[in-house]
């Protein structure tokens, strides 16, 4: 089992930053593909960034060039820096794992068996 804590969530205006840390433990985990989603408040859970276990990452185009995924093996814990933040990314973002076994990145929710309680991000106008 892996299990996933989130932080850094928060309220912020718009064109602000925040980061988003997630710490991973347990037996099963090693270096594996993370990932961060959100979901907003009546909307389906939506795909964020990713990240392989060789650093590889691959963003959602609402993202582009304003989010940053990176990690730190050592530490089992990945980033996500929220840059030039606005309204619409208010959701809850939740970070989340691939298996083990995996090496490559996905930007598939069904394919993230662990996942964390999620943090609050709101970006008033």
């Amino acid at each position: 089992q892996v299990q996933l804590v989130e932080s850094g969530g928060g309220l912020v205006q718009a064109g602000g930053s925040l980061r988003l840390s997630c710490v991973a433990s347990g037996r099963t985990f090693n270096g594996n593909p993370m990932g961060w989603f959100r979901q907003a408040p009546g909307k389906e859970r939506e795909f964020v960034a990713t990240i392989s276990r060789s650093g590889s990452v691959s963003y959602a185009d609402s993202v582009k060039g304003r989010f940053t995924i990176s990690r730190d093996n050592a530490k089992n814990t990945v980033i996500l820096q929220m840059n030039s933040l606005k309204p619409e990314d208010t959701a809850v973002y939740y970070c989340a794992a691939r298996p083990d076994s995996s090496f490559s990145y996905s930007t598939y929710r069904s394919q993230y068996p662990y996942w964390g309680q999620g943090t609050q991000v709101t970006v008033s106008s």
